[in-house]
This record gives C-alpha cells, sequence and structure tokens, in this order.
C-alpha cells in the first residue's frame, strides 16, 4: 500500500471482477481525486476500473485517466489513451475523447488531424455545443486557407445572433420618444429628459439615461446618424454577450458618459445617446483586443477601423469645441473600454481559451465571475462618486440657457462621411462621426 496520502478504496487491492457498484464508486473516488490535484491516486483509481465488462465504464475509466495523464504532461501517453476509447464500441465518452484529440492535435500543430476529429465530434455533439464546434471549425478552415468552409462553419456557429435583437427595440424606442420630443406639443417631453445638470443635482438621476432617448431638434441628422452607428455596432455587442449583458453595458456606459458630462461639463443641458454609443464601440475595440473572440466577416470589418473611428471621432469632437459634449463621449469610451477589458465574451469562442489546457490545470483563487463582479462595482462606485462631486459644484447654480442657439447642423454630420464604412467597402462612407453626441441649447 502506498505511504502518505489519499487511502485509495480497499476494492482497489481486490483480485478478480468488479461489481458494478463498485467500478461506480471507485470512478466517483477517481474524479474527486482529480478534482483536487491528486492526479496520480486519481490515475490509480481509474486503471483498477479500465476492462470492465461494460464498455460505457471502461470508456468513462479511460476518459478519465486520460485527463490525468494529460494534467500531468504526459500528453503522448493521453492521446493513446483518447484513442484507444475509439476502439470501443459507441458510449458517451466517444464523443469527448474526438473533441480531446481535436483540441491536442492543434496543440501539435497538425491542424487536418484536428479538423477531422472535430468532424467526428460534430457527429455525436449535443446541440448546445454544436456552435462551439462550428466556431472551432471555422477557424481551423481559416487557417487552413479553406476561406468557403469557414464561413459555412462560421455561419451555422453564429446561429444568426438573437432571433430579435434588443438593438431595434431601443432604436425604435429612441425614435419614436425623440421625434415626439421634437413636436409642436413635445417641448415638456424634451425638458423632462435632456440632461438638465442643475436638475440631476437636485435629484432627477433618471436624466443620466433618459437623456439618450432625444436628440437636437434642429438637426435630424443628429438622430440618423447616432441610430445607425448603434444599428452596427448593437448587434455586434448582442452576438458576443448576449442581450441581457448587451442592455446592462448600454445603461452603464450611457451613465457614465452622463455622469462625466454632469462633473465637468457646462451648465448647458445636452441630448443624445452618443455616450452610451461610444461605450459600445470602447468595449468592441477592448474586447477584440484582450480577448481574441471568433468574428465573421462583419464584426472582423469594423473592429478592424473601429480604432481608427474613435479617434478620428474624439478628435473631431474636440475640434468643434463647446458644441460638442466631449465629456460625455470620453465617459462613456472610458467605461466601455474597462467593460471590454473586464468581460470575457461569453456568446462565441475566443482564440483565448479555445485551446487552453483543462480546467483545474491552472490555479485558480477565485470563481470566475469574481474579477469581473468587482470591476463593474469599482464603476458603480466611481459613477456614485461623480455624482456626489457634480452635485457639490452645482449646488446654487442655474442653467445658462441661451435661446436660439442650435446645435451643429448637418455640416456637422456630413463632415463624418468621409469615415470608411464597416458595412461597405474601405474607401466608402461611413457615420460614426455624425453620430456625436450634440449639445441643445433650447429655451428653458
Amino acid at each position: 500500500m502506498p505511504d502518505g496520502g489519499p487511502v485509495p478504496a480497499p476494492e482497489l487491492y481486490n483480485e478478480g471482477p468488479l461489481t458494478r457498484e463498485t467500478a461506480r464508486a471507485i470512478l466517483d473516488r477517481a474524479a474527486e481525486l482529480l478534482e483536487s490535484g491528486d492526479y496520480r491516486d486519481a490515475a490509480v483509481h481509474y486503471r483498477r476500473v479500465v476492462g470492465f465488462d461494460d464498455p460505457t465504464v471502461t470508456a468513462a475509466a479511460l476518459l478519465g485517466l486520460a485527463e490525468t495523464l494529460y494534467r500531468l504532461d504526459e500528453d503522448e501517453a493521453a492521446i493513446a489513451t483518447w484513442e484507444s476509447i475509439l476502439e470501443l464500441p459507441e458510449t458517451p465518452s466517444t464523443y469527448h475523447a474526438h473533441r480531446n484529440i481535436a483540441a491536442a492535435r492543434v496543440r501539435e500543430g497538425d491542424l487536418q488531424g484536428a479538423i477531422a476529429a472535430y468532424r467526428e465530434a460534430d457527429r455525436r455533439a449535443p446541440p448546445e455545443d454544436k456552435a462551439e464546434i462550428a466556431m472551432r471549425l471555422g477557424w481551423l478552415a481559416k487557417e487552413t486557407g479553406n476561406t468557403g468552409a469557414s464561413r459555412r462553419y462560421f455561419a451555422r456557429g453564429r446561429g444568426g445572433g438573437p432571433a430579435f435583437p434588443l438593438t431595434w427595440l431601443i432604436i425604435g424606442l429612441t425614435v419614436v420618444v425623440s421625434f415626439m420630443a421634437m413636436s409642436p406639443d413635445g417641448a415638456f417631453l424634451y425638458d423632462m429628459l435632456q440632461l438638465d445638470k442643475r436638475a440631476v443635482a437636485d435629484g432627477e438621476y433618471y436624466r443620466l439615461w433618459t437623456v439618450t432617448l432625444v436628440h437636437d431638434p434642429s438637426n435630424l441628422l443628429h438622430l440618423f446618424f447616432n441610430m445607425y452607428a448603434l444599428y452596427i455596432c448593437g448587434p455586434l455587442v448582442e452576438q458576443l454577450y448576449g442581450s441581457r449583458l448587451f442592455v446592462a453595458f448600454y445603461l452603464l456606459c450611457a451613465a457614465a458618459g452622463s455622469v462625466a458630462s454632469f462633473v465637468v461639463g457646462s451648465n448647458v443641458p445636452s441630448v443624445g445617446a452618443s455616450g452610451a454609443i461610444f461605450g459600445l464601440f470602447g468595449l468592441l475595440l477592448a474586447a477584440s483586443r484582450a480577448h481574441h473572440p471568433v468574428l465573421d466577416r462583419r464584426g472582423r470589418s469594423l473592429v478592424g477601423q473601429i480604432g481608427m473611428l474613435i479617434v478620428l471621432n474624439l478628435v473631431l469632437g474636440f475640434a468643434m469645441g463647446a458644441r460638442i459634449d466631449n465629456a460625455a463621449h470620453v465617459g462613456g469610451l472610458v467605461a466601455g473600454l474597462w467593460l471590454g477589458v473586464l468581460i470575457v465574451p461569453g456568446r462565441v469562442p475566443t482564440l483565448r481559451s479555445m485551446w487552453r489546457r483543462p480546467a483545474g490545470q491552472e490555479a485558480s483563487t477565485l470563481p470566475a465571475f469574481a474579477l469581473p463582479a468587482l470591476g463593474v462595482g469599482a464603476l458603480v462606485l466611481v459613477l456614485v462618486v461623480g455624482i456626489v462631486i457634480g452635485t457639490e459644484q452645482r449646488a446654487g447654480t442655474s442653467a445658462n440657457v441661451q435661446p436660439g442657439i442650435a446645435a451643429p447642423r448637418s455640416a456637422t454630420a456630413f463632415l463624418s462621411s468621409s469615415i470608411a464604412s464597416p458595412l461597405a467597402s474601405r474607401d466608402t462612407s461611413s457615420t460614426l462621426s455624425a453620430s456625436l453626441r450634440v449639445r441643445s441649447r433650447a429655451a428653458a
């Protein structure tokens, strides 16, 4: 009997065949040892069950044994053990063996072997795993130069995104409310929803978000280009993170832009959604650089130009000076960059995670959600502190509103048309510049 460490079950030393109950008990104990990092003891338990007269039980033991060997850095022995599962009749472990072999082939640089293994895994995969395997096959096909197959796999892996993107709902709501506020009878709505800094200081914090629903009444292009920019980036964020996180990101970035304007902006009320939209673009920029999500051609085209679009829009905004709420742009952008670094896209594979070693190989002292949760909490805390600071600064002030001074007119929007469109060729026009958040100097 080995000295020290966990004592194996007594059945390990019994000669003769195991009963089904005993074999199951040894497998359960082996799984506990594997989870706790006692790989060699786990391997001893798994080997005791190998050869059981039920192929399903033997295959499960071989799958666990291969896992322990792999974690002990005995890669060749692990691959040979996974391959031995394929010599047995079909069992639930067959699917997992093909997937593990495929990942091992990728690490070896044998991409064709990986493609073959993933195709076998795809035939046996449960529905919830189909999209992930399709994306991996798409990446491998792309790496081997088979662009046609790559497009097909990526399209299958995306699954078309959400059936009804919430981006469309936000766009529709914003357009309806903006037009209502622009109507002759809608002045009260405009005044109620705009980012009136003095009103926020008086406790009307809802304006931090409702500012995104109203736009410059003297310039319809302000609304059009903001919504077009949201149409471009919103569905991609939903594809990467899902609809719920998209809404959370939109609200957080909108709040960050409004709080930045509240703290360092002038007393002139602001309108527009571009603080939130700058945040979404910042999110995509940071996520694409930090986590390398697998994207389709449209997504790659957008993220490939997004850095240039952000820089150009900031330059144009500061060049236009007081007419543009640059604080809101920067605030939303910084919040988006922060969120993009913190939170890994969960709806598509990422190149960083696709070929990682099995969970447990790298020590982790915190749950996977802990760091993102702390980061989001820190962002919320910064926003709260900003509101407190802004309230102290604006106590006793009144808005210096000048009737009759219009926000930037259509020339601003047309200036932005020189930016390359992420939906078309790099030589055609785009619109993010014209989605700049515009200060409204309407009558009080």
